[in-house]
């Protein structure tokens, strides 16, 4: 399964995470639709706001190797990387995704394991939000 796939993706990248601060671990796996995926990890800043989110940082990486077309992003996160609740993404997060994505079709998939998941568009988690469409 495709799901299964990207939530492992997400696991498998939350080590990586460097969060000094909160302890917090978080991973994303961002599905493109050509079947690329790309991960990100939160990363902590001592000063709190440069620090980037995990759903940010596999978005920002998709883009830089020229990815725009996405279909999916499997988030998990927990204190010291144990993963026990969903993680949902932030409000900047969701804004970001809004940029390259049609919100009505793309899945954003929190896991709390491999087979514990609840999945939502991103409609559903950023409703009547503001996209390139408005500034034309």
């Amino acid at each position: 399964m495709e799901r299964q796939r990207l939530i492992q993706a997400a696991i498998d990248a939350l080590p990586g995470a460097y969060v000094p601060y909160s302890h917090f671990h978080v991973a994303a796996a961002l599905l493109c639709k050509d079947g690329t995926v790309y991960t990100g990890i939160n990363i902590e800043n001592a000063a709190y706001t440069p620090t980037v989110c995990a759903e940010r940082s596999a978005f920002f990486r998709a883009v830089n190797e020229g990815k725009r077309e996405f279909e999916a992003i499997a988030i998990c996160g927990g204190k010291d990387g144990v993963l026990t609740d969903y993680c949902s993404p932030c409000g900047v997060c969701r804004q970001v995704m809004r940029e390259f994505t049609d919100p009505g079709t793309f899945k954003i998939i929190l896991a709390k394991s491999l087979t514990e998941y609840r999945e939502f568009t991103l409609e559903q988690l950023l409703p009547m939000g503001f996209g390139p469409e408005n500034l034309m």
